[in-house]
């Protein structure tokens, strides 16, 4: 097991922090770690794509997971498969997709561990028809405060508190994953474009759920009668085609340097004219991209990869904000409060904000975690420079409108919530703690995040 200490942000950039990191290769190791902690705890980390500080430990341990990544044989019978927590979303995908599997569940991107997806309790296009990732998990292997490892299974207090609980509970070492069977390894995509959020809300609602994976574009620096303006896209498993020279592309990334192989090139956004990244080049990008995409098309047989993780094919990303990195604003309202969304893009759009990443879904039933995200409403998640003048105070109005609508904000992708914020957006907080103490009384878990929000 290696050992060193490194200074840690989330994919965001934003707060680095200080902590010893351990990279274990066996569960033995990992409990080692667990049991030897000091005052100030251990966090399981994966691949560091939470936006902001849940994997950071400031002056504690942190144990790099990534070393354990062994994908067991997939069981055909009960369309089961047994991961460890380091395997990353991507790879699985190229293992599975061949034997006709797929994971019900999948983010926006592949450089996700299992581990992290379960801890995150993260959601995919698919929501309204699949729930979050933890709904489609049948057991855990859970290395636990005094450095057991305990079987998890769902239906328990312990399987909730840890979906969605951001490594607080313990440190997840695998899981076993209901898959679902699929006869292409191609997409069936359908694009519309909306004039404005109003008619793209209609036409996200007419569309219904024909479609099981939906998301939205949102133009967010778009004003006036344009306000809120995007494009929508569908898609769903395309059966077996009768070209099969497609299926030869399936599991080819979208081609680097361009979002998806559509649209602005990468390199041509790193260097429009007022630089990584302006308003001036971010409204640029967002009229191009809005012009460039179809009114309405249906039926585009798109690979599985530039389907669902078209960003992963742009490299670094996360850097277009050089300064000072990314804010993530991940929110949900329920249906019916269409309006609070309607004055949140606004606002935004009011303040001028170089948003190239905004990305609107609607969610289905809320899952059990105590502290998982998703519920029934629409969902919008924006990066924002975490230099924008003005930023903080622009946030903490939005968590207000958020709030006093019902609604919350994504812990898993937050960097800079108040702690009475998240308390009155997460009515099963008190039980979680509750919990929490009961199952690690010497809090031999803890995170930045845990510490900044008192989780």
């Amino acid at each position: 097991m290696s050992v060193d200490t490194v200074s840690l942000t989330g994919w965001g950039r934003t707060a680095p922090t200080t902590a010893v990191r351990f990279r274990p290769r066996t569960y033995e190791e990992a409990a080692t770690v667990v049991r030897g902690r000091g005052p100030r705890g251990a966090i399981a980390r994966g691949l560091g794509r939470a936006p902001g500080d849940a994997a950071q430990n400031a002056g504690g341990s942190v144990l790099d997971m990534t070393g354990l990544a062994r994908i067991g044989a997939v069981d055909p019978v009960a369309g089961t498969v047994r991961c460890e927590a380091g395997v990353r979303l991507d790879r699985l995908l190229r293992v599975l997709l061949p034997l006709g599997w797929f994971p019900p569940v999948l983010p926006e991107t592949g450089r996700v561990t299992v581990g992290g997806a379960f801890g995150s309790d993260v959601h995919g296009r698919n929501h309204r028809e699949a729930g979050s990732f933890a709904r489609h998990v049948s057991a855990l292997e859970l290395l636990t405060a005094d450095g057991e490892v305990r079987t998890v299974l769902p239906g328990t207090a312990f399987f909730d508190a840890t979906a969605g609980g951001l490594g607080l509970t313990g440190v997840i070492l695998s899981a076993t994953l209901r898959l679902r069977r699929v006869a292409s390894s191609l997409m069936s995509v359908s694009t519309e474009r909306a004039d404005d959020l109003d008619d793209l809300l209609a036409r996200f609602t007419a569309g219904g759920d024909r479609l099981p994976y939906a998301s939205a574009w949102v133009d967010l620096l778009a004003r006036g009668r344009a306000t809120g303006r995007g494009i929508i896209t569908r898609g769903e498993h395309a059966p077996p085609l009768v070209r099969p020279a497609h299926d030869r592309r399936i599991l080819r990334a979208p081609r680097t340097g361009t979002a998806g192989g559509r649209g602005l090139p990468a390199a041509g956004l790193l260097s429009l004219p007022d630089g990584p990244l302006g308003r001036a080049s971010a409204a640029l990008y967002n009229e191009v991209r809005y012009r460039s995409a179809p009114r309405a098309r249906t039926g585009e047989p798109r690979p599985v990869p530039a389907f669902f993780h078209a960003l992963d094919a742009l490299p670094g990303v996360n850097r277009l904000h050089a300064r000072g990195g990314l804010v993530r604003y991940r929110f949900v309202v329920g249906y019916g409060q269409e309006e609070t969304l309607h004055r949140v893009v606004r606002r935004i759009a009011a303040h001028r904000a170089p948003a190239l990443r905004a990305v609107l879904q609607r969610f289905g039933a809320a899952d059990p975690g105590l502290l998982s995200f998703p519920a029934p409403g629409w969902t919008l998640a924006l990066d924002l420079p975490a230099a924008l003048p003005s930023l903080a105070r622009l946030l903490d109005g939005l968590d207000e409108e958020v709030a006093a609508a019902g609604g919350r904000v994504c812990l898993a992708a937050d960097s800079r919530m108040r702690p009475e914020t998240a308390a009155a957006m997460y009515p099963r907080l008190a039980e979680f703690r509750e919990l929490r103490e009961a199952l690690d009384p010497t809090g031999a878990f803890r995170s930045d995040l845990s510490r900044r929000l008192g989780l």
